[in-house]
């Protein structure tokens, strides 16, 4: 994977910023996105320090629910390298509330951010890697993309659809010269529950006990890192209880749901 063209959303925090050191080490050019271009710089200043030019680095802020920037956002990123071989869909947000609690613009918004921009990014990309016949599109998805869990109602059929999207996608364009990566994270020391999306839409603004005893998040990059280069089609990663629900979601259901129900 050395000198590729690698893609990041979601790249100022948490995973992406993780990846995107991984493959800075790597030697390969990188395109940082995000909505915060201050983090963004930050990220980038970090990934130069990690052996990458100035040159090597493009540090481009991209709102992925702003689908009529997309195509624009591409050729940039094709002005500036000349390919894109590797798209990470990294964007994303999370929840923490009751279904009865939740206000119908906080599942607009999950499915908008969560599901329509990484769909959306991945369609503006896909014709350039069809046209060459080369290319790589990965989207962070998660445990909870397989398995329900409480106070994540929304969170849940957003990973879900992408999941479902993604597999399918894989279906259509294998043949093509075009890989499909899942990535399925389980519970990751990252900040994502402090920003999570309460009932009313404001943040979340706390940790849960669960992330905060999840996988160290360079850790969980090293394992991203290394199932991208092999081009897995799905990438479990997690050290967690959390990731055992993948093997029983698939022997026994009925166990799974009583597990859930027991969280609750």
């Amino acid at each position: 994977m050395s000198a590729q063209t690698v893609w990041i959303t979601g790249a100022s925090s948490g995973i992406g910023e993780a990846l995107a050191l991984q493959f800075a080490k790597n030697g390969d050019r990188l395109v940082l996105s995000a909505r915060r271009e201050d983090e963004l710089d930050r990220v980038a200043g970090r990934c130069r320090d990690a052996g990458l030019s100035t040159d090597q680095v493009l540090v481009l802020p991209l709102d992925v629910t702003d689908w009529g920037s997309l195509p624009g956002k591409v050729q940039a990123v094709l002005d500036r390298f000349g390919s894109i071989d590797l798209l990470v869909n990294n964007a994303g947000v999370s929840q923490r509330s009751l279904c009865k609690d939740t206000d119908m613009s906080v599942y607009q918004k999950l499915m908008d951010v969560d599901v329509m921009g990484q769909i959306a990014l991945t369609k503006a990309v896909l014709p350039h890697m069809l046209e060459r016949r080369s290319g790589h599109l990965a989207v962070t998805s998660s445990v909870a993309g397989k398995v329900g869990a409480p106070l994540r109602t929304g969170y849940c059929a957003a990973k879900h659809a992408v999941m479902g999207f993604f597999d399918a996608l894989r279906a259509e364009v294998e043949g093509q010269g075009v890989s499909v990566s899942t990535i399925t994270p389980g519970f990751i020391r990252t900040d994502i529950a402090r920003n999570a999306l309460a009932g009313d839409g404001s943040a979340y603004g706390k940790e849960d006990e669960d992330i905060a005893g999840g996988m160290d998040v360079t850790e969980c990059a090293e394992v991203v890192f290394k199932g991208l280069q092999a081009k897995k089609r799905e990438i479990p990663v997690g050290k967690g209880k959390e990731m055992a629900a993948l093997w029983i979601k698939r022997i026994s259901p009925e166990a799974l749901f009583r597990m859930a129900r027991a969280r609750s």
